[in-house]
């Protein structure tokens, strides 16, 4: 199984990271065979979508459409690829996921879908090119605002679920949301992001 951690938030060693890295601990201790790739996104030159639409009408049955930006997420798709099992970890800013995030999760939506699904009368939604099945757990971290209020201020899970379901084949077997970091601490959230990452990789 091949494991690929994608971590959203500019700053290493903090929460999101150490979170992170609980779920991959949790992960290995399921299947010590799994392999882990982790990527710290801020390292990488992922441009913005430039809405060119090549991706998006590219006739190839390849599992991955050309896109025409010439930049570090042509790595980071074999990446993607070759993995099993997908951990995304972000920190909530203003309610969403973090703005490189946001970058990455437009630049696989339409080079990992093509505009084939269907909703009610509704044609050309996202369709993942691939027929591989994924699994995935996503990790939320706020500073100051409590789990409790998560209903409220987290719009970043959906739509990274969302994302990676119409995109990668993805579903996500287990989120969290570590709420109040800041005042609370987050140890007390490590043990629940190794139990994500056991999950994660244990059929």
């Amino acid at each position: 199984m091949n494991l690929l951690a994608v971590v959203g938030s500019p700053r290493k060693g903090k929460a999101t990271d150490l979170l992170v890295d609980s779920a991959i601990e949790g992960a290995r201790e399921a299947n010590p065979s799994c392999n882990v790739k982790k990527l710290h996104l801020i390292d990488y030159d992922i441009q913005f979508c430039r809405n060119c639409l090549a991706c998006r009408d590219s006739p190839t049955d390849a599992d991955v459409a050309p896109c025409s930006i010439d930049d570090d997420m042509k790595t980071i798709a074999e990446d993607v690829l070759n993995s099993d099992a997908l951990i995304f970890g972000t920190p909530v800013h203003m309610g969403y996921a973090t703005g490189i995030l946001m970058t990455f999760l437009e630049r696989i939506c339409w080079t990992f879908a093509k505009p084939e699904g269907k909703v009610l009368t509704i044609a050309g939604c996202p369709l993942p090119r691939s027929g591989k099945k994924r699994r995935a757990v996503i990790i939320v971290v706020s500073g100051s605002v409590p789990t409790i209020l998560r209903r409220f201020c987290d719009a970043a899970t959906p739509l990274i679920k969302d994302t990676i379901a119409n995109s990668l084949n993805a579903k996500t077997v287990g989120t969290m949301y570590a709420g109040a970091v800041e005042h609370r601490g987050m140890e007390r959230y490590l043990y629940r992001a190794k139990e994500l990452g056991k999950r994660l990789t244990t059929n």
